[in-house]
């Protein structure tokens, strides 16, 4: 079968570093095109052009849309165009592959399913860590009843960034804490228990300029609580607790794996029992490219729909209404 073709919608700086790489070592996949808002980005291309010598470039989004041997899109873009070029890329005829957050709320989420299934193409969030075995492992685990009875789920992602230039930092481009980092504290937990919070019990936000830079929360689930504390103005630290009533599993380097350090799992249970599994080499954002292959050329399921991330989004909008959205 001939490779799924990729275009990109912006140089931005991780498509370069790691989904523009990812694109060109997935098996099934080609990285063919690039396309640039404004001429300033032009000298953000090398990157691009080392890894695939013969990539179209494009002078607007729109003109890569409407490229007929382009089968699929990576759209990087600020959280606040997100909706609006999944939507276009799917009226044009391409799967498309965005960045999280896809939407700023639930309802985004809700126009983007409609859109997906009138294309008849597949559109997902680029959620990228349930894709590496770190994640399937521990989901196998606490399904199967490793821990006993989950009771807890402990989460925290913090790093430090106050330049106000960021994007993250920057209102109007849908920045903020919850939304760059709180989508994977929760949507980890969502994934490996496979349940729907029922209630947001507390949330503490911290505004700067109009963006969530700290945030600490908790909700209730059906059979266990859940807490996370994540911050973009706090020294960088990662890490993700499920908690049974027969044992503990943690996973170390759960959100930046290989990157902030090597992902981990290590699994506490009855008589001290201790057992710790490494995948050093995996690469959760080849992996992401790969299984978005595999959806659409074999009909396999996308291991993250958009109907996860809703799920995730519905849980973030809950965590706003709770904290109040504007500090």
């Amino acid at each position: 079968m001939k490779p799924l073709r990729w275009g990109i919608l912006g140089a931005s700086n991780f498509a370069r570093k790691h989904m523009a790489p990812a694109i060109h070592a997935a098996s099934g996949a080609e990285l063919v095109a690039i396309a640039t808002a404004s001429p300033a980005s032009e000298g953000k291309l090398a990157p691009f052009q080392s890894l695939a010598p013969q990539i179209a470039v494009f002078e607007s989004y729109e003109k890569l849309l409407a490229a007929d041997d382009i089968d699929a899109v990576y759209i990087p873009l600020p959280n606040h165009l997100h909706v609006t070029w999944v939507q276009q890329a799917l009226s044009a005829g391409k799967h498309a592959l965005c960045e999280k957050p896809i939407a700023l709320d639930a309802a985004q989420i809700d126009d983007l399913i409609a859109a997906r299934d009138t294309a008849g193409r597949l559109a997902a969030e680029a959620f990228m860590i349930v894709h590496h075995p770190q994640f399937i492992r521990a989901r196998a685990l606490v399904q199967s009843g490793a821990i006993g009875k989950l009771r807890h789920v402990e989460s925290a992602f913090t790093y430090f960034n106050d330049d106000a230039a960021n994007i993250r930092n920057r209102p109007e481009a849908g920045g903020g804490g919850l939304r760059d980092i709180g989508v994977y504290t929760m949507g980890a937990a969502r994934f490996v228990t496979d349940a729907e919070p029922h209630i947001i019990t507390s949330a503490n936000l911290e505004y700067d300029n109009g963006v969530d830079v700290f945030a600490e929360f908790g909700a209730r689930f059906a059979d266990f609580d859940f807490h996370s504390v994540i911050s973009m103005r706090m020294f960088p630290r990662q890490g993700i607790t499920f908690h049974g009533d027969k044992g503990v599993l943690t996973l170390s380097c759960p959100f930046n794996a290989n990157v902030f350090d090597v992902a981990k799992l290590t699994l506490e249970t009855e008589g001290q029992r201790v057992t710790t599994e490494r995948w050093p080499a995996a690469n959760h954002y080849v992996l992401q490219v790969e299984n978005f292959v595999r959806s659409v050329q074999d009909g396999v399921d996308y291991p993250c729909p958009l109907e996860f991330s809703r799920g995730t989004q519905h849980m973030m909008d809950m965590v706003f209404a709770k904290g109040g959205a504007t500090g």
